[in-house]
Order: C-alpha cells, then sequence, then structure tokens
C-alpha cells in the first residue's frame, strides 16, 4: 500500500477540517486532508434532492456566526467564487392568530414589530442590541477562542467595566424565559429570543439559553443571516479549491480507521484500504470524540481518566430535515413571515416549551417545533422562477421512549413512519400557512438514520457534535477538564464540534486545533521537546 508523508494529517473534510487545514497550508505546513465520503464538506453540501433546478441546502443552511468569525474571515472566500446573501427580513416567528415578530435587518422595522405586541418592547430590544454592541464581539471571540479566553476577557471587562461584567455574568447564564421576562411585557421578544436559543438543542429554560438566543438575535440584527448563492456547497468549494492552491492535496473516499502511535506520539493515519498517511508534525481529527479516543486510538493510548470522563458524553438530540420544491412562496397568513428567510414555526413560548419538555421525556413530539428556510427571497438562483425552495428541520429524541401523538413507533428506517412524520411537520407548516400542501411539488426526507449515513460524525443525527447544554461546553467538552484541542496523544488535536465551541459554522473548533498545532512546533523548535 502507498505511503503519503505530509507536515500536517487532516482527518475530515468538514468546515473544521477545512478551516484548520487551510490555516496551517497558510502557515507552510504541506497539509493532506482525508475525506471518507465521495465528495467534501460534511454537513455544509447541496445539491438538486427533489428535482432538477431545484438546489437544497443538504444540512446546515444559514450561517449567522460566520462573518464574525476570526477563523473563517481571515479565509477571504469571496476571492474564490463565494457570494453571500442576506435577506433583509432575517427571522419570523408567526403565531396562528395573526401576530408576527420580525427580526429584521432594519433595527427600526424590528423595533415596530416588537411594540406592535407591547408598546416599549421596541426600545427593551434597543437596548439588548446596545448591549451586543458593546459585548456582542468580545463574547463571540471568547466563544470561539482556545480557553481560557483572556484576551477577550479583558477586551469585555474595558468595554463594561467590573460591575458591567457582574451584571453580563448574571446576564450570561439566564435561561431565555426568565432574560426576556425580565425585558419585555409582550410576546414578540421572547418569541425571537427563545426561538434562537432553540436553534440548538436548548430549552427557553436552560441554563445560558438566553445568552445564545441574544447573541444569534444580535448576529442577526448586525449581518442577518447570510446564506451562499447557489448553495452551501459553495462554501466548501471555495475552501477546497483555496486550499489546493496553497499546495493542500484533497483524498475523497478515504475513510481513516485508525491511529498510529508510536513513542507517545501520533505518527500516522492509517486509511481502510491500508493506505498510510504519516504526518511529521500533527494530526488534526475532524470527528467525534467517541469515535476518536474509542475507535481510532490503540486503547493503551488513551488514559482511563478520558475513558471515564467519555462514558457520560451526550449527543444532543436527532435532527430530521424536510427538503420540498414548491410551486411557488410558502401563503403565511402573517405577511412579515413572507419576507423573512427563516421562519420557527411554534405557537409561541408555550409551543416551544410543549415540544422542548416532550424531547426532554424522551417523545417525539407530537406538536414539532421547527426550523424553516425559503429562499425566493433572499437567493432566487436556488430555483426556477415563481417556485421556491425550502426545508425545515425538527429534532426528535436519541433514544425515544415513545410518540407523545401515539402514532409513530420510531423506526426511521420504515418509510411509511418516516413519512407519517413527515405529515406532521408539514400540518405544522400549513396551520400557519393555508393552502402550503397544494404548492409542494416534491419532498425529499431526511432521517435521523439517513443524517448519520451520509456523514458519520452526525451520530443519530446530532448536528451540534453533542449537547450544547452547559454540562457539556467549555471546559466540560468533550469530557470534564478538558476544553482545548491537545489530547492526551502528542500531536494529536480534536478538531470537531465535539471540542469548545461545539458546533456551527463559526470553524472555531478547526482553527484553535491548528492554531494548538502551531504553538506546539514552535515550542519544539525553540525547546527541543
Amino acid at each position: 500500500m502507498t505511503t503519503t508523508t505530509a507536515d500536517a494529517v487532516v482527518i475530515g473534510s468538514g468546515p473544521n477540517g477545512l478551516v484548520a487545514a487551510n490555516s496551517l497550508a497558510d502557515k507552510g505546513w504541506d497539509v493532506v486532508v482525508c475525506e471518507e465520503q465521495p465528495e467534501p464538506g460534511g454537513a455544509v453540501r447541496s445539491g438538486e434532492a427533489t428535482e432538477p433546478g431545484f438546489i437544497h441546502d443538504l444540512y446546515s443552511a444559514f450561517y449567522p456566526l460566520t462573518p464574525s468569525s476570526h477563523y473563517i474571515a481571515p479565509l477571504g472566500l469571496e476571492d474564490w467564487g463565494l457570494r453571500w446573501r442576506t435577506a433583509k427580513g432575517v427571522v419570523a416567528h408567526p403565531h396562528p392568530d395573526g401576530r408576527c415578530a420580525l427580526l429584521s435587518l432594519d433595527l427600526e422595522e424590528t423595533c415596530a414589530s416588537l411594540d406592535a405586541f407591547a408598546a416599549g418592547d421596541g426600545d427593551a430590544w434597543r437596548q439588548l442590541y446596545d448591549l451586543f454592541l458593546r459585548a456582542g464581539p468580545a463574547v463571540l471571540a471568547g466563544v470561539l477562542s482556545p480557553l481560557p479566553p483572556i484576551r477577550p476577557g479583558v477586551a469585555l471587562l474595558r468595554r463594561l467595566g467590573v460591575a458591567g461584567v457582574v451584571d453580563f455574568l448574571r446576564f450570561a447564564v439566564m435561561p431565555a424565559r426568565r432574560m426576556t421576562e425580565e425585558r419585555f411585557r409582550g410576546d414578540g421578544g421572547p418569541w425571537l429570543i427563545s426561538g434562537n436559543a432553540l436553534h440548538a438543542d436548548l430549552t427557553p429554560d436552560s441554563a445560558g439559553g438566553g445568552l445564545y438566543g441574544w447573541l444569534l438575535c444580535g448576529l442577526g440584527q448586525r449581518h442577518g443571516y447570510p446564506v451562499a448563492e447557489g448553495g452551501a456547497g459553495n462554501i466548501t468549494g471555495a475552501m477546497v479549491d483555496r486550499l489546493r492552491a496553497k499546495g493542500g492535496e484533497l483524498h475523497t473516499g478515504t475513510p481513516i480507521e485508525r491511529i498510529e502511535v508510536a513513542g507517545g506520539r501520533a505518527r500516522a493515519a492509517i486509511a481502510a484500504d491500508g493506505r498510510r498517511f504519516e504526518a511529521r508534525r500533527a494530526i488534526l481529527a475532524d470527528c467525534g470524540a467517541p469515535a476518536l479516543y474509542r475507535d481510532m486510538l490503540p486503547a493503551d493510548a488513551v488514559p482511563d481518566r478520558v475513558r471515564d470522563g467519555l462514558r457520560n458524553f451526550q449527543y444532543d438530540n436527532s435532527t430530521f430535515k424536510l427538503n420540498w420544491s414548491l410551486d411557488g412562496p410558502i401563503p403565511w397568513s402573517a405577511e412579515p413571515a413572507r419576507r423573512a428567510s427563516t421562519v420557527h414555526v411554534a405557537e409561541g413560548i408555550p409551543g416551544l416549551t410543549r415540544s422542548s419538555v416532550q424531547l426532554t421525556e424522551r417523545e417525539i413530539p407530537d406538536r414539532p417545533f421547527l426550523i424553516l428556510g425559503q429562499y425566493s427571497m433572499v437567493d432566487p438562483t436556488r430555483s426556477p422562477e415563481g417556485t421556491e425552495t425550502a426545508w425545515a428541520y425538527t429534532h426528535t429524541p436519541q433514544n425515544f421512549l415513545g410518540d407523545a401523538a401515539g402514532e409513530i413507533a420510531g423506526d426511521w428506517d420504515d418509510p411509511e413512519q418516516a413519512a407519517a412524520f413527515a405529515y406532521r411537520m408539514e400540518e405544522e407548516v400549513e396551520r400557519l400557512a393555508p393552502g402550503f400542501r397544494k404548492l409542494i411539488r416534491r419532498r425529499h426526507i431526511q432521517t435521523p438514520l439517513d443524517l448519520e449515513r451520509t456523514n458519520r460524525n452526525l451520530v443519530g443525527g446530532a448536528i451540534n457534535g453533542g449537547t450544547a447544554q452547559v454540562h457539556q461546553q467549555a471546559i466540560f467538552r468533550p469530557y470534564p477538564g478538558t476544553g482545548r484541542p491537545q489530547t492526551p496523544v502528542d500531536g494529536l488535536y480534536l478538531a470537531s464540534a465535539s471540542a469548545h465551541p461545539g458546533g456551527g459554522l463559526h470553524g472555531g473548533a478547526g482553527g484553535n486545533a491548528a492554531t494548538a498545532a502551531l504553538r506546539r512546533e514552535r515550542a519544539r523548535r525553540l525547546f527541543g521537546f
């Protein structure tokens, strides 16, 4: 079998792997990326899933974290053909009674939307957005940086002062429900912030959920929720083209099964067909922590404390996704929802809570909360004129105990059960947009099992690389006492969403791993160890 040697071997070509590879290539390293699937991208891919001419984002789709990422922005992907598009209507949360909360790129429009729920709620949002402008950049930098985030912490202290930081710490740990109860009199603000908190597997009552919802709303107010013109796959394409121009190599159809360790150091990644990819300096693994430590490393290379810590590793809830080609835009009863690229489908906080509680009880929700994307107002290149490309996803339990509606056994390999749950999701859209079903041309279903089959990192359909709940974040990710990309094996770095800071197209895990590898090599040169 052949042997390929490089300074760095990157396992996996998801966005974290490609960010890591590009970052190292920029420093002059020879980089080889090994990807299991026939095409690169991980959960950033697109294609004609329903019918020709309709381009669907097959996994992730909208990217509020990307414009502010200090790992992705320097890559200058726009120079490699990527074009971002953003709708003025960022997020809408309609209700069957006709009310609709709208987060708009126009601050005045956002405030007017919230004032329609209760006078003064627009000013409440202005105050929260002002806090975002003062503290948000430091918070985001702190979230994405290696731990401890010293520089972002100092920046936050300078912006807010000691008393302000103490107040902010309380703000940061509050659930979305309590945060919004303290600031809004009407329902609109709570709908937007709580709905955004649920973009991860948080709930209206999760500690820290308010911070996550506020951060996403602030990013949406400032930058919108950008999409890649022509499909998310163009993000991957730009990263791959950039890497190759820097001399990097990409090997698709190359599943790495094990990592060779000698003398306490990671030496090579071994593919399923026996090919060796030897690393002179580092191996960076854009794969799940359990798979890395339990399956790919020799047993004697993993300390007992790591195995014990991973025993309680918790995946986020499973994801069930639908893609539609439609004969026209979705006919939302609430007009603002017709102008928003992202729509939250739930009957307010009670609907969000009901779905969250059922998931906590490991039941398939009877009224699932949907995050829905529609493209006609943001990227008309996705479908023929006069038509619509849309998607929606929701969560189901990883290990379910039952169906809250008593109709589905949860066997996602059974086409009838998958179709029944798809119909349930469509029913939620129909309630808010009568006539929606009549517009469906084709439907494409991605069950949790489908997601895992096409991307081994999406275990059970978990798209976040592990729960975003506070007990598995920061120094508890992926197991207590870590929070950094280094592993117990010298020269091996965890570069996936299983590592801090978790999921999202921000490149944090990959960028942190590349930074750690560069620092380790610098120390080796200076001090000889």
